[in-house]
């Protein structure tokens, strides 16, 4: 280590004098309690350190050491189930050790070093191997198998491996070069590698008609959610990370309010996998970093993530990053890059500001992984503009590199309109990719349908105009028939109760027969209007009631919902 003295000290940014050896991102140790910080600027031999812990009480000429590795995470088993903060300190062992409040300076090893792992090898003694190759697994959770894989860089013939039981620190495999353990680490900034990226061509199926039905999202793709304050981001990723078909959640709480990152921390441990029964934190990583927590800590906290996200991907699996909000990161890098005395950008932002955030959401994708098997990691962002201005840098910047854009509406969060994704301005580029697979496992029909409720929703907010100024009455039949389907298709299809056991989760069927049957009541109504029938006395129907019905009901109850539905449409409209 070569050591280094402070020489002054501004908010989390601290300048040291000495270190001629330092390189960019080397992790070093600040003052007398060795805080952790990292090399974002060099000049000589002076460098600049954003620091990851509370800088109160630092004074110059206290000792600056290089430790001269880069910010890295450990990886192995024992990551699910886990609470980290930003820097992947365990926050349960931390507060166990210190109480409520982390003290400065405090550690503890990311992954516990005394449990022991039954280990069970999938290579044999004299079998060549190389990076990626898995080596053996063990049972993480009850769903989850831990595939242990060879280190990056590192090849060889096996000399020696049994199955048994062994920490994250003892070897499992001899080479004939190296001896391997269970325990590896990866700098957080560097992505994992991989031998090809391929087209993503899976839906991410949430169950949220809105999201499955208009605007997807790939397997190995890219979202954002941008919305003001209210709006509801933070339960659209709950609802996201609980439901979405991805085997692992990364769960990351970016400069989020206390309250907020309490609420997922009390109510994670107590969800069940729907698929399982098991609870969710048997897949699921949190990653903690709230608003009142040291501001640098957020840049840590992303990369962290998305470095957990790729170690799972090169298993084999389908990984769900949310991060919330990436809006705070941006404040961060703001912050550091004032402090910095760097050249501002728009809005006071950095100019990197938008190859920061492609850096980060590019390293999501399909990807064909060292070991021949195929893994994705979908990286979900939320985006918090101040006063819900969507044209901020921040959230055009993102838009710029998210191929789905769920934008929130204040003014359906206002009406109680939940999700509150407005239908007008969202978009997906994905629905092209995806409509092979949507057909397969939706219906030939179902883009058709889509399509069909889309333009409905269009033509509503084109007619709201004229009713504005002119009336609903003045409005010809036909156009308020299509009034009255949209709003059907608002209020029982688009809104769903994220709290309500049944509406919760809607599967791929369910979506589809609520949307047939919807359409199917508003052709046979325009035949009625030509018939010379009213609106108002076609709204009397009791197909009406079943259709708002249907969204509640469970599987048994709504295929005879929607098959009395299907048979009054015939003979009550005909």
């Amino acid at each position: 280590m070569t050591e280094g003295r402070i020489t002054r000290v501004t908010g989390p940014l601290v300048e040291a004098g000495g270190l001629s050896k330092a390189r960019m991102y080397d992790v070093v140790r600040v003052g007398d309690e060795g805080l952790m910080g990292e090399v974002i600027k060099i000049e000589g031999d002076k460098v600049s350190v954003q620091v990851y812990e509370d800088t109160a009480g630092l004074k110059p000429g206290e000792p600056v050491e290089n430790t001269g590795e880069e910010l890295s995470v450990e990886l192995g088993p024992g990551l699910l189930r886990s609470l980290y903060d930003g820097i992947q300190r365990p926050l349960d062992v931390l507060k166990a050790k210190s109480g409520d409040f982390i003290r400065r300076g405090d550690e503890s090893p990311a992954l516990d070093r005394k449990k022991k792992w039954h280990f069970r090898p999938s290579v044999r003694k004299g079998d060549k191997v190389s990076e990626g190759t898995v080596l053996g697994t063990t049972q993480e959770t009850k769903l989850i198998e831990h595939r242990i894989l060879a280190p990056h860089g590192v090849s060889g013939t096996v000399k020696e491996i049994k199955e048994g039981d062994y920490t994250v620190e003892e070897v499992v495999c001899s080479l004939d070069k190296a001896e391997l353990t269970m325990l590896t680490r990866w700098p957080v900034k560097r992505p994992r590698p991989y031998l090809a990226k391929l087209e993503p061509k899976e839906m991410l199926v949430t169950g949220c008609r809105v999201i499955d039905v208009f605007f997807p999202v790939a397997k190995g793709g890219t979202a954002a959610i941008p919305g003001p304050f209210g709006a509801g981001k933070t339960v659209t990723q709950h609802q996201l990370a609980e439901w979405a078909d991805a085997d692992v959640i990364v769960y990351v709480g970016c400069g989020e309010r206390g309250n907020e990152m309490t609420e997922v921390l009390t109510d994670f441990p107590k969800l069940k996998d729907p698929k399982s029964g098991e609870p969710l934190m048997e897949r699921t990583v949190l990653i903690a970093n709230t608003s009142n927590m040291p501001v640098a800590a957020r840049d840590a906290s992303v990369y962290t993530g998305v470095t957990i996200a790729e170690y799972y991907r090169d298993m084999g699996y389908d990984v769900g990053l949310m991060a919330d909000s990436t809006s705070r990161w941006a404040e961060a890098m703001r912050e550091i890059s004032a402090r910095l005395e760097e050249m501002p950008g728009e809005e006071g932002f950095p100019a990197y500001l938008s190859t920061r955030l492609a850096s980060f959401y590019e390293r999501a994708g399909v990807v064909e992984c060292l070991n021949r098997k195929t893994g994705s990691t979908t990286i979900i962002g939320a985006v918090s503009p101040p006063g819900g201005d969507l044209s901020e840098p921040v959230t055009q910047n993102t838009l710029r590199v998210a191929r789905v854009f769920w934008s929130l509406d204040a003014k359906l969060a206002d009406r109680r309109h939940f999700p509150a994704i407005n239908w007008l301005t969202s978009y997906s580029l994905y629905r092209k990719l995806l409509e092979p697979w949507i057909t397969k496992e939706f219906g030939e029909d179902m883009t058709g349908l889509r399509d069909e409720a889309l333009a409905i929703l269009q033509r509503e907010s084109e007619l709201l105009e004229i009713v504005q100024l002119v009336g609903a009455d003045a409005l010809p039949d036909r156009e308020r028939m299509v009034l009255e389907t949209a709003k059907i298709i608002r209020e029982d299809f688009l809104q769903q109760n994220a709290y309500h056991e049944v509406d919760s989760y809607c599967p791929q069927d369910k979506q589809r027969s609520m949307l047939q049957a919807i359409l199917k009541f508003h052709h046979a109504g325009l035949k009625a209007v030509d018939a010379k029938v009213k609106v108002s006395k076609i709204m009397e129907s009791p197909v009406v009631d079943i259709l708002a019905k249907m969204k509640y009901q469970p599987p048994a109850e709504f295929k005879k919902s929607v098959e009395g539905a299907e048979k009054l449409i015939k003979e009550g409209l005909r």
